[in-house]
């Protein structure tokens, strides 16, 4: 056994202990968790923003339309997940009642930012807290506040960053080449999806098919379900 492997036994049995450098290692392992997730994809465009996901249906016996990785949040907001989606979907259902409690409290639809700081505040509470693991997800967030569309990533350490188009999970970083090579802030939805889509046909290769990709676009301030015809 390597030194510093040795050395770090131990370190890794809770997700609240420290090792010596600094690190902690269970939040480390469940950003692992999150590059082998099945690839999502986010662009903002000038009249919107898209949402792009990978199903991964594998099996040919799956009725591809009982897998979902697009969630509505509410009628201005949409997210996926990548990594263990069970925890995403934990998650996505707190993030839908966050925004229903705001509706009520306020009169107001959530700003997308204010949503994604509080499920960010929860995914932080399980790297401090001891007897319970931390949320092995990154769940991708977009919507429309008053006009202005924006995406933004949620990690499991509980941190966010906004992006003007991005993609998280499998092969992410092939995707991402293809986004910084294309992307420009005039594309319009409809150009979005279409540079999603091919960045996607690019991740996976001899394994796209259209039963695979789930996808919306927030425009004009609705959540709209792409189907397969649309984005076909």
């Amino acid at each position: 056994m390597q030194e510093g492997a040795h050395q770090m036994m131990g370190y890794d049995r809770a997700s609240t202990m420290f090792s010596p450098d600094g690190r902690l290692l269970q939040v480390e392992y469940a950003k692992e968790a999150v590059k082998q997730g099945s690839t999502a994809i986010g662009i903002v465009c000038k009249d919107g923003v898209v949402l792009i996901a990978d199903k991964r249906v594998v099996d040919k016996l799956v009725v591809a339309g009982s897998v979902e990785k697009i969630f509505q949040v509410d009628h201005h907001i949409a997210g996926t997940a990548v990594g263990y989606v069970m925890d995403g979907r934990v998650l996505i259902e707190k993030a839908q009642l966050l925004s229903q409690q705001h509706k009520i409290t306020y009169g107001v639809p959530i700003e997308t930012i204010g949503l994604v700081k509080e499920i960010c505040d929860i995914k932080q509470n399980y790297t401090q807290y001891g007897g319970a693991r931390p949320f092995g997800v990154s769940l991708l967030f977009v919507g429309q506040d008053d006009g202005k569309a924006a995406l933004f990533v949620t990690e499991p350490t509980g941190i966010f960053f906004e992006y003007k188009a991005t993609a998280v999970g499998e092969s992410s970083e092939l995707a991402k080449e293809i986004l910084r090579k294309e992307y420009n802030e005039n594309l319009t939805t409809e150009d979005g999806v279409k540079l999603a889509v091919k960045a996607l046909r690019k991740v996976l290769g001899k394994e796209f098919d259209l039963k695979r990709i789930d996808g919306a676009i927030i425009k004009d301030t609705k959540y709209q379900r792409l189907d397969r015809k649309q984005i076909k």
